[in-house]
């Protein structure tokens, strides 16, 4: 008996440990030379920030950054006259590789070059022999529709330097809006204007894969502008987030019901009225947030609920375009993402002492009432970032006008999944079959 339990239990932990041979079964593709030009699209914080002048990195920068740094240097000055972002001194120089020993995309680079026989450009104007790789390196504090435009003029430098060639895209997490943007309207920003008309052009694009995307953004960004963006071991401040453009355009769209109290009833409340973050202080309108701008901003509280309330409605209106249908799209998408661990998907709303509080995780609810399932009422499956519904653009009611060709689904954390061996195999296969 024991004998057949020890070899059961070694067979079990064989198949575990089985994996794809990259190298075996991509042998016959690495040397192939006339494969489309491949470009990836990091997420957000996904490139490191840099001083124009002194080429300081300030994100992420050193581990003494990373161990005690606010980041207050990432914010974003605002002009008072147009309400819009000052042109800034940090420039984005190169993606993420890594932070704090945890690869991010540099797995994903390396099997590209070392399985898929691609060759890594540093910038879109050059070419080399072979199978070419780009990076789209962009500013993520920035409107994506400011990303949009770049990836626009990238794309061209791209294809002209390739016999004008149609391009293969990889864009991760925010990247995918960005790239959602650009394949329906180019570089048009059309958020200013009363209707949306996509354009009824061919963006030469072969294969567009998104990998943890939140296509209908995630109530995780609400809770930030709420209570701070918890990074490393840090808080990012609210008064710094409030100055970046990208943030405001995570906020969930059309997600009813997204926010419940502690009894589990749903709390009616439009996010992107003003008036909702009016009555519960909550953002810019947030009194100790308020300080800490007159405080290191002296004069501006003014330009700041101004700037504030322009960037809800912008951002609101950046999903109504990404939502306008189309009789017949030009770009269907690979979705690939994480359905396997326990993602925020809902906040619950408690007072507690007259105080309002909102909580993105059941364990925050300071009086819990015991007859509720904080964890089903709050938590839905996903890559721990992104839930499914929103990787997949489908909630309880419908589905939204996301062209989707197929969905791949992996068990795997959203900062993880370049990295993951199921996803690095689907991909080779797409890409170079």
């Amino acid at each position: 008996m024991g004998l057949i339990s020890l070899s059961f239990f070694l067979l079990i932990g064989c198949q575990i440990s089985r994996k794809p041979d990259l190298g075996r079964l991509y042998i016959d593709h690495a040397n192939d030379q006339s494969n489309t030009p491949l470009i990836i699209i990091h997420g957000t914080m996904g490139s490191k920030l840099r001083d124009r002048e002194t080429q300081e990195e300030f994100w992420i920068g050193n581990l003494k950054k990373l161990a005690f740094s606010n980041y207050r240097d990432l914010a974003l000055e605002i002009d008072t006259e147009t309400l819009t972002n000052k042109p800034d001194e940090l420039e984005p120089y190169e993606i993420l590789d890594s932070v704090s020993g945890m690869k991010i995309y540099e797995d994903l680079i390396n099997i590209l070059t070392k399985y898929g026989g691609y060759q890594l450009n540093l910038t879109a104007s050059t070419k080399q022999p072979g199978r070419n790789l780009y990076i789209f390196t962009y500013d993520w504090r920035q409107d994506n529709v400011a990303s949009a435009q770049q990836l626009a003029s990238f794309i061209s430098q791209v294809r002209a330097n390739n016999e004008n060639k149609q391009v293969d895209i990889v864009a991760h997490s925010m990247g995918g809006l960005i790239s959602r943007y650009y394949f329906r309207y180019g570089g048009q920003d059309v958020l200013e204007k009363k209707t949306f008309i996509p354009n009824s052009q061919d963006h030469n694009v072969r294969h567009a894969i998104f990998l943890g995307t939140p296509n209908l953004g995630s109530v995780l960004s609400v809770n930030r502008f709420v209570n701070g963006f918890q990074f490393n071991v840090r808080t990012i401040p609210i008064e710094v987030l409030i100055t970046l453009p990208s943030v405001y355009q995570l906020l969930p769209f059309d997600q009813d019901p997204w926010l419940y109290n502690t009894l589990g009833e749903a709390v009616d409340l439009n996010l992107y009225d003003i008036a909702t973050w009016q009555m519960y202080q909550w953002g810019v309108y947030n009194l100790e947030v308020q300080q800490q701008i007159n405080k290191y901003h002296p004069g501006e509280l003014d330009t700041y609920i101004s700037f504030f309330n322009k960037q809800l409605q912008r951002a609101e209106k950046f999903w109504q375009a990404l939502s306008v249908s189309q009789k017949e799209p030009f770009q269907k998408f690979v979705v690939l993402g994480g359905d396997c661990q326990s993602t925020t998907d809902n906040l619950i709303l408690e007072y507690v002492n007259s105080q309002v509080m909102l909580h993105a995780k059941p364990n925050q609810i300071v009086n819990p009432s015991p007859e509720i399932d904080y964890r089903l009422l709050m938590m839905s499956p996903g890559d721990g970032h992104v839930t499914k519904s929103s990787l997949l653009g489908r909630t309880q009611s419908e589905s939204f006008n996301i062209p989707i060709k197929y969905p791949i689904l992996l068990c795997e954390d959203h900062l993880k999944l370049t990295k993951n061996i199921n996803f690095q195999d689907n991909l080779l296969h797409i890409l170079l079959q």
